[in-house]
């Protein structure tokens, strides 16, 4: 069995991703929402991306995950935001 090509199989998925992480970005930029944390945790993670080794997509998820480990009595909202709020 020959080895499966990844960059082969996956580069375009992976360019067109990143595209749209800059587009969204330009979006954002230009309604001048950069200061939104989100926007903020975003940026931050996509610094991981220049790390060598196999853990960038843990150090991603990590970055925007809650780093706390004690539960809180009640949600501040109905839904999940997908980047922490320090």
């Amino acid at each position: 069995m020959d080895p499966v090509n990844l960059v082969d199989l996956d580069f375009m998925d992976a360019r067109a991703r990143l595209l749209d992480v800059a587009s969204f970005l330009d979006r954002v930029e230009r309604a001048d929402q950069m200061d939104d944390y989100r926007v903020q945790a975003l940026i931050s993670a996509v610094s991981h991306l220049q790390q060598s080794g196999p853990d960038r997509a843990e150090a991603i998820l990590l970055s925007l995950s809650d780093p706390s480990t004690e539960p809180i009595p009640a949600a501040h909202t109905k839904g999940a935001a997908g980047a922490f709020e320090s």
